[in-house]
């Protein structure tokens, strides 16, 4: 007698042990390929993207202008029979408690007529250096028993340093004058566009009628519809259209330059324009009519 004995398996459980080898590989497969690890201990989320800092605003260059074209104005200006005056309008942009007579001997008397500020230069901690140009004006030195000569009106620099702090700009020290350039720099000559002979001498007599009606304030009526231009100031009187040259090109809309000769206020000036034209056609007949003009040459 054996001392087991050998039962046949049956064809059910054979599928089932069959389907259970396949599921422990499944899994044995799955384990290697995520490890068992992240089974019991999920990997944590990743942390989101920092939020973007958005950058502060730049130094105030516009604040910084105003306050130094105000400054100067103060600085600049002085009469020794009111030497308070100036010394309460440099207090407005000066940190509290600052020597207010800014280096001033309380002698002489000067206005200021304009005030333009420039250029900004950062320096740094919040500290920047700001160019303005003002015209001033002197009276002439008079003497015994002659009479008072007219003022002399004369442009400076003044280099303003200025600090932005709680909010605002405020001048931290003593300024400078400095120099004005005498002349501008040297620049590259323009190119000149080559000119349509023949567009040009058509529409001639267009241009010069539309700058005789211009100086009038009349120039809508010899405009192109729907073109506004603004008249000019009154006092000014058309002499002539030296030249008129059309920019080579096609179609219904073309530019020119106009070189015109007014007389104004006892004076004859040359003064360079641009002149936009277009073509406008209707039933009867076709014609070019301005429709733009702009001071100075492109």
């Amino acid at each position: 007698m054996t001392p087991w004995a050998i039962h046949e398996e049956k064809s059910g459980t054979r599928a089932l042990v069959t389907a259970g080898r396949i599921a422990l590989w499944a899994v044995v497969a799955l384990a290697a390929i995520t490890g068992v690890r992240s089974w019991f201990w999920p990997n944590e989320p990743a942390p989101a993207p920092p939020p973007k800092v958005q950058q502060g605003p730049t130094y105030p260059v516009q604040d910084a202008q105003s306050v130094a074209a105000r400054f100067t104005y103060s600085y600049l200006t002085w009469d020794e029979a009111k030497p308070e005056e100036r010394t309460k309008a440099l207090a407005r942009d000066m940190p509290k408690g600052m020597d207010t007579s800014a280096g001033w001997n309380a002698k002489g008397k000067q206005s200021v007529l304009i005030v333009q500020p420039g250029q900004v230069d950062e320096l740094g901690d919040k500290r920047a250096r700001v160019h303005v140009d003002a015209l001033v004006s002197t009276p002439g030195e008079t003497g015994k028993g002659k009479k008072t000569p007219p003022a002399e009106q004369k442009w400076v620099g003044l280099e303003v340093p200025v600090l932005y702090t709680s909010g605002r700009i405020v001048v931290t020290g003593q300024p400078g004058i400095v120099g004005v350039p005498t002349s501008g720099p040297s620049v590259t000559d323009q190119n000149t566009a080559d000119s349509d002979v023949e567009l040009s001498a058509h529409t001639q007599s267009t241009v010069e009628t539309f700058f005789t009606e211009y100086a009038k304030g009349e120039s809508d009526t010899v405009t192109a519809p729907g073109a506004t231009v603004p008249p000019l100031p009154a006092g000014m009187t058309l002499l002539d259209v030296q030249s008129w040259n059309v920019d080579q090109g096609k179609g219904d809309d073309r530019t020119g330059t106009a070189v015109v000769r007014w007389q104004i206020g006892g004076a004859e000036l040359e003064q360079t324009y641009r002149v936009e034209l277009t073509r406008v056609a209707s039933a009867a007949a076709e014609r070019w009519q301005v429709a733009e003009v702009h001071g100075g040459a492109s």
